[in-house]
């Protein structure tokens, strides 16, 4: 599994605290910044993590800021891009199974290092399940 991350500076020390875990987790982990806690705006690591997994070079994508809520709105503006704010490993469950998401986004103001490794784990564990979800992700696209 090859994974892009990326965060804005309110995400960097999540970021920082889960890359050694995921390396150990996936075959590839390639980090798109940023690299520090200094002022960024968000949505340039969002498209860079959500335009490399729709270009297929990444399985998934990670993405964290403050809330979750501005990398995931930007990464859910790519074409085959399925973002999911996700703050607990049920939702992550949900997010994969019944939505087949491929961008994970994480609140790194509001949740632990130890809950977002289960969220994570819990996502890349958790397969879509097909069938009636297929009808409702093709009602997705615009």
């Amino acid at each position: 599994m090859k994974i892009a991350i990326g965060a804005d500076h309110a995400g960097y020390e999540l970021k920082t605290q889960l890359k050694s875990w995921l390396e150990a987790q996936v075959d590839s982990l390639k980090d798109l910044g940023t690299d520090s806690e200094e002022s960024v705006d968000y949505p340039d690591f969002a498209h860079a993590v959500a335009g490399e997994v729709e270009k297929g070079n990444f399985d998934l994508g990670i993405l964290i800021c403050g809330s979750g809520l501005g990398v995931d709105m930007t990464a859910n503006k790519h074409a085959g891009i399925r973002s999911a704010l996700c703050w607990n490993k049920e939702i992550g469950k949900l997010a994969k199974s019944h939505n087949n998401a491929n961008v994970v986004c994480l609140p790194g103001r509001f949740i632990s290092v130890e809950t977002a490794k289960e969220i994570l784990d819990t996502f890349f564990k958790t397969t879509f399940e097909g069938g009636r979800h297929n009808r409702r992700i093709d009602k997705i696209s615009c």
